[in-house]
């Protein structure tokens, strides 16, 4: 990996991954404590106010679930929450040897790198939101998790339900997780051919729109134009793509992968033995949610790792960076 001024840097035995986390880690109220204790969150929830003409800040400390639910409000909503606490650890001296985003989360991680501004990836994220949203008004789509089966046995339960329409492999979240997403039936047919295959269970996932397959090909046009209109710069730190599970190595191909990402899978096992080769010793999960964290658990054994979705680890983590400043920060 070259970052912007030539060096090259993968990170140390104990260098650490910054992991920013997709839809789905959204919850009510997942901004409150980080918007009321944090200044700096404050200003940053305003702005993105002001970037978006949404009142994120309200929705994201008292808006029910089923507002914050709508695609394109759950984006900017993450996205905005996770580059809250990122804005927040960095100012107390966290520096990650790399950075990475589970579908979603690739935008943070591509700010957080400097490839994207926060103007930049708010627009793009507001628009992607908007856009998989008419998907899934147009298309009778879902998703589902099989658990407890390998990769290569969903892509041919996948190929066995083709009769029934189109559905096709949306996340490799870990070795015995992999996620299916396409039209309703389609998906259905393949979580029992999973089943009947050895799966442990096929969950369905409460999403809006079919991620991750090709049935994102109808909006694919109007949302590479929007990528071509914004600038993208060459990394300053490492970035790992959850398209490829490798190195993103300019602003270009950052914003050909964002492009590939709505149709291609989540290669997110590939993501964290990529960083592991490399080798990162730690992991944190920064944003809402700690699904990112079990990931990495399941598919990396005993690894450290620290999330800071709720107040607790959160007031943990900052706290250890910057015990001097915590304290007036929260009482503030």
């Amino acid at each position: 990996m070259t970052s912007r001024n030539g060096s090259v840097s993968l990170g140390t035995p104990t260098g650490c991954l910054a992991m920013f986390p997709g839809q789905g880690s959204q919850r009510a109220g997942m901004a409150e404590y980080l918007i009321k204790a944090y200044p700096s969150a404050r200003r940053l929830f305003a702005r993105a106010d002001e970037i978006l003409g949404l009142p994120l800040s309200r929705i994201c400390v008292s808006g029910s679930a089923e507002e914050l639910g709508r695609t394109e409000i759950t984006q900017p909503a993450i996205a905005t929450t996770s580059l809250a606490v990122w804005h927040l650890l960095q100012s107390a001296g966290y520096r990650p040897a790399a950075t990475t985003g589970h579908s979603l989360g690739e935008y943070p991680a591509l700010v957080a790198a400097e490839v994207l501004t926060l103007e930049s990836a708010l627009e793009l994220v507001r628009l992607r939101g908007r856009l998989m949203g008419e998907v899934a008004r147009e298309v009778p789509g879902a998703m589902a998790a099989v658990v407890g089966l390998p990769a290569d046995q969903v892509v041919a339960a996948c190929g066995g339900a083709g009769d029934a329409g189109l559905v096709q492999i949306a996340n490799y979240n870990e070795p015995l997780q992999t996620v299916i997403s396409g039209h309703a039936h389609a998906v259905e047919q393949a979580g029992k051919a999973a089943l009947e295959a050895g799966a442990d269970r096929v969950v369905p996932l409460d999403v809006s729109a079919p991620f991750h397959c090709s049935l994102m090909n109808a909006v694919e046009e109007e949302f590479t134009a929007a990528l071509a209109a914004q600038p993208f710069a060459d990394p300053v730190l490492p970035v790992i793509s959850s398209v490829t599970g490798t190195y993103v190595r300019s602003g270009e191909e950052a914003r050909e992968l964002l492009r590939r990402q709505l149709t291609g899978p989540v290669r997110w096992v590939e993501v964290l033995r990529t960083a592991a080769r490399h080798p990162v010793g730690a992991y944190t999960e920064i944003g809402p949610g700690r699904v990112l964290s079990g990931l990495a658990r399941r598919t990396l054994g005993e690894v450290r790792i620290r999330s800071t979705g709720d107040p607790r680890r959160l007031t943990a983590i900052y706290g250890a960076l910057a015990p001097d400043q915590w304290q007036p920060a929260l009482a503030s």
